[in-house]
């Protein structure tokens, strides 16, 4: 032999005696040359048979779907735990929702059955009704629920939905497929706490059925629906009182102030509203909306047009919980209001003043000398401000918590302006633009020009 070579293990006895004790027939092995060599068998140790079937199940719960997949090809064992509905409560394929089927889908609400708790199949663009009827037959227990723009979807997959007894949240957001009449079907699902029907074609009539009928609503989306009025908003105020989340965005013209004396009597819950582009709201129904929505903390009314100083100064007063306010390219908008929420809103965190083009820099000096600018204020957005100069700038100075200014089309704030504050304020991000410098060009020879009125040279 030129090298020792270990020969191979065998858990029996060969005829031949080549055993450890190197006393077999040839005589020759190795046991004869080095004396007794004893070769143990040590079997890789298998976490199948060490580890517990529910530590298993265990670290599976954790892993992501395509990981939890792969396991799954190991062996038949994972294979088995891998599937098994207990680590399938929570499910999202957002991340594949182009590859979905409906098919798909309908084999994974047979595996998951009862023990799914919340599914998310945000833009599957190729889901259909069926699929939603094999959940309904086996997932049962389903609390919250994703099918924004799974836009193939109609009121038929809505009559399925409501076999959900146990649904808590249900987004149908961008689904234009889905009317008063799938509402009808929703409003079943008394349970509901969370709801998103943004862009869908919907009503009085069915957002009416649905407060009757799901009177535990705590948010509510409904961007885009024009068809609602101010009658819808009444009956949902009325019936569902505990209302802490509301957007009616470019619910349009329909909106007006009846709505927000509604809410203001009826929902003293009411922490975020929602009202951009709902031109048609004035004064009136703000100061309704504050007599009664003390507790408001969140208020968008971009667009507001027709809302004034005496509008705000009510709801600086009414509310003065207040975090954030939008009132972008709310025109009327003067110092007033700044003085206003100075006064009264300690706790202002964001505020978005962009085309206010009324306000000056005294304005922005309340704002800075205000109960909210020392600690509380971190975001101000001043875009398109005419009246807005270097001035203001140095007066924002105050405010240590400030993180963020947008300063965009600011014509009169300068570079040493945002230097100056940048320098007292180091962590501080603007957001500003200032148009290249355009270099002089050689004079063009002086042209003849004609009067448009007589055509006579000029």
């Amino acid at each position: 032999m030129n090298g020792y070579q270990v020969p191979p293990y065998s858990n029996g006895n060969s005829g031949n005696g080549a055993g450890p004790s190197g006393n077999g027939g040839g005589g020759s092995g190795p046991g004869s040359k080095f004396g007794s060599v004893s070769l143990l068998s040590v079997d890789p140790p298998n976490i199948n048979e060490r580890l517990p079937k529910e530590i298993i199940l265990r670290v599976f719960s954790h892993l992501d779907l395509v990981t939890l997949c792969r396991c799954s090809q190991v062996c038949k064992f994972w294979h088995q735990l891998a599937f098994d509905g207990s680590i399938w409560q929570n499910v999202s394929l957002f991340e594949y929702g182009k590859d979905i089927t409906g098919a798909m889908v309908e084999t994974l609400a047979k595996r998951c059955g009862g023990f799914l708790r919340s599914l998310n199949l945000r833009g599957c663009q190729n889901l259909n009704d069926s699929a939603m009827r094999a959940f309904s037959y086996h997932c049962v227990n389903l609390e919250r629920l994703n099918l924004s723009d799974c836009r193939k979807l109609t009121n038929e997959a809505c009559k399925h939905i409501r076999s959900c007894q146990n649904l808590l949240s249900l987004k149908v957001n961008s689904i234009s497929n889905i009317s008063d009449d799938g509402v009808r079907y929703l409003a079943k699902c008394e349970r509901l706490v969370e709801l998103d029907m943004s862009w869908c074609n919907i009503s009085d009539e069915g957002l009416t059925r649905l407060a009757q009928s799901c009177r535990h609503l705590a948010a509510l989306q409904l961007r885009g629906c024009r068809d609602i009025t101010s009658h819808g908003v009444a009956e949902l105020s009325r019936h569902c009182t505990g209302l802490r989340v509301l957007s009616l965005y470019e619910c349009g013209h329909n909106i007006r102030d009846e709505a927000m004396q509604a809410l203001g009597a009826n929902c003293p819950e009411l922490r975020t509203l929602c009202l951009s582009h709902c031109g048609h709201v004035t004064d009136t129904g703000m100061i309704g909306l504050a007599a009664g929505c003390g507790q408001l903390r969140n208020l968008e009314v971009a667009g507001c047009r027709l809302l004034s100083d005496s509008g705000f100064q009510a709801l600086a007063r009414g509310c003065p919980q207040l975090e954030r306010l939008d009132l972008e390219d709310c025109v009327q908008v003067t110092d007033i209001t700044l003085a206003a929420l100075a006064a009264h809103c300690s706790h202002l965190r964001i505020l978005t003043l962009s085309y206010c083009e009324l306000l000056t820099d005294d304005g922005i000096r309340q704002l800075a000398g205000g109960l909210c600018a020392p600690e509380s204020l971190q975001v101000l957005e001043l875009d398109n401000c005419p009246h807005i100069t270097d001035t203001a700038l140095e007066h924002l100075v105050a405010c240590h918590a400030l993180q963020q200014i947008d300063l965009y089309d600011c014509q009169q704030i300068t570079r040493s302006g945002i230097r100056r504050l940048v320098g007292h304020l180091p962590n501080l991000k603007v957001h500003a633009y200032f148009a290249p410098v355009t270099p002089p060009g050689q004079p063009e020879p002086r042209r003849r020009r004609y009067c448009r009125c007589c055509c006579s040279l000029l």
